[in-house]
């Protein structure tokens, strides 16, 4: 498979089987400072977070996780929601620790296993569901958050998370996260790529509730020879 930067220059072609494809990708998604928080998506061109199988695994491909990893290499911290964790059949990631948010302490059905070499997953919840997450993970770190009425904040989050020292963040979602992470005006980028299928199963990718417009400022736009586009797009407001 080959990746090709489209914007703002026309690049070399990438081969995903050199033995460098991970380096020259990484290059492409070095994001400056110390405090950044990242959104990852991936979405159908109907702007749907999850395809045919009402996952996102028929909406990507290897190009996509190969630019999953680079992004997840180039950051602190990999941020999920537990309904994400529970209906994609999470792994751990093996270059920055898995911090899932819950709000009701129910992982069910996920699939994580610590492994050697692995870190281990925190788990970011309200005080009152902390027995709960911790039977549902027993190998996670639990991680309490400020919360009101059971409800945590996306700033206070965000903030939990730095005053441990993991300040380079990348969000994978669910919608209703990544909504609130933007609603919230954390966000320095999104970096979305976006699969060349229209219609089929439809969950917002930001989720159903309405947010405060953002504008955005295109910074980079990839293609790969099967007509998926990787862009990088600044928050600006």
């Amino acid at each position: 498979m080959i990746v090709r930067a489209l914007f703002p220059e026309a690049g070399q072609p990438i081969d995903l089987e050199a033995a460098d494809a991970r380096d020259q990708l990484g290059r492409l998604y070095v994001l400056a400072g110390a405090d950044t928080l990242r959104i990852n998506l991936v979405a159908s061109l109907s702007g749907s977070a999850a395809g045919g199988d009402d996952t996102s695994h028929t909406l990507t491909n290897r190009a996509d996780r190969k630019i999953l990893g680079v992004i997840r290499r180039d950051s602190d911290v990999v941020l999920v929601g537990a309904a994400s964790v529970r209906a994609e059949g999470y792994q751990l990631p093996r270059t920055a620790p898995l911090a899932i948010v819950t709000s009701t302490g129910d992982l069910g059905g996920h699939r994580l296993t610590v492994e050697p070499g692995r870190f281990s997953p925190l788990i970011l919840c309200p005080s009152a569901v902390v027995e709960t997450a911790s039977a549902g993970l027993p190998s996670a770190e639990i991680v309490v958050v400020p919360d009101t009425a059971g409800r945590m904040s996306a700033t206070d989050i965000v903030e939990t998370l730095r005053a441990r020292g993991l300040r380079r963040i990348v969000c994978e979602g669910g919608p209703s996260l990544a909504a609130q992470m933007l609603d919230a005006g954390l966000v320095d980028e999104l970096c979305l790529t976006t699969s060349p299928v229209v219609g089929g199963v439809t969950l917002p990718m930001f989720g159903s509730s309405p947010i405060s417009a953002h504008r955005l400022e295109l910074a980079q736009l990839l293609a790969d020879d099967g007509n998926t586009l990787y862009a990088r797009w600044r928050v600006l407001d």
